[in-house]
């Protein structure tokens, strides 16, 4: 697969101005690349999250997208159904693609997805990742990590996050990605090496949140590529059966490479009340080694 460069990209505006996404928003980041990436031939399924309010109320719309609005849980086997009727009529060149939140994703619409990825419909599933039910209230989701301030988690979260793209690998899927919005042509490269590959497909693209993580909005792309270089969250694909550490993360498989993990924590004010608390910090530090041991594992037998 060719490298995507920068001068190559389309120009075009995919977020047209006015629309409800508030400042820094990840999420419609998200959508200027995923649409940069496919073009004109993706077709979005939205469950309920924040792109069902940023999109504007009908029949105008503020995202330069065609979009199927459905409930919750059904997002996964929406997009099944919608290809499926896509390939009858000879419609091949159109990709369906849902764009979900994590809760959307982690709790509500995972049986959904099992299923999708059991029968290895042929879709693009992209969680946006802001770690929360943000646009109902900022409430804790599986997805929320440890230690997190939410509204539901006022003293901090209790659980680690769960690790969805490694329950989708489970499942024997043709390819699954982590991605992030600070690196957005190791996403857009993602979504097209996705995007010709028959069957399930699911991209994790974690998309910080100014609102619910509480930090300035000019820090977005900044906080998403911190999560990466304090090897918090990792970036890599699995494709055929072998998983790959992407390019950006391949130096912080050494710890010592890794930026401090209070560079990223003290940024975000739902980490407030852990930043002076020795145990937690370790906690979250024994969550980032545990990972990577998976991660190198993996790698390591590849083929095997």
């Amino acid at each position: 697969m060719m490298a995507v460069r920068l001068k190559e990209l389309p120009r075009r505006r995919y977020g047209q101005p006015g629309n409800a996404a508030c400042p820094g928003c990840p999420e419609t980041m998200g959508l200027r690349y995923l649409k940069m990436a496919l073009g004109d031939d993706a077709v979005l399924v939205v469950p309920a999250s924040c792109i069902s309010v940023i999109q504007g109320i009908y029949p105008r719309s503020g995202i330069n997208f065609p979009i199927l609005n459905t409930v919750f849980a059904a997002a996964a086997s929406t997009a099944a159904g919608m290809s499926a009727g896509f390939r009858l009529r000879g419609m091949d060149n159109v990709k369906v693609v849902v764009y979900a939140g994590d809760g959307g994703t982690a709790d509500i619409g995972l049986q959904a997805i099992s299923g999708a990825a059991e029968r290895n419909d042929d879709i693009l599933y992209i969680c946006v990742d802001n770690e929360a039910y943000m646009n109902t209230g900022i409430q804790r989701s599986s997805a929320t990590p440890y230690g997190a301030w939410t509204t539901t988690t006022v003293t901090g979260k209790t659980e680690q996050k769960k690790n969805v793209p490694l329950i989708l690998i489970s499942h024997g899927v043709p390819y699954v990605a982590t991605a992030s919005v600070g690196y957005p042509l190791d996403f857009i490269e993602k979504v097209r090496k996705a995007s010709q590959i028959k069957g399930f497909k699911y991209i994790h693209l974690l998309a910080p949140c100014p609102i619910g993580w509480r930090f300035d909005p000019s820090l977005t792309a900044k906080m998403a590529q911190l999560a990466v270089k304090t090897g918090f969250f990792p970036l890599y694909e699995y494709y055929k059966g072998k998983l790959t550490i992407s390019p950006p993360s391949r130096p912080f498989r050494d710890p010592k490479r890794r930026t401090p993990l209070i560079e990223y924590l003290k940024l975000q004010g739902r980490y407030r009340h852990i930043l002076n608390d020795p145990n937690a910090l370790k906690r979250i530090e024994e969550y980032i080694d545990e990972q990577w041991r998976w991660l190198n594992l993996l790698e390591s037998t590849n083929g095997h």
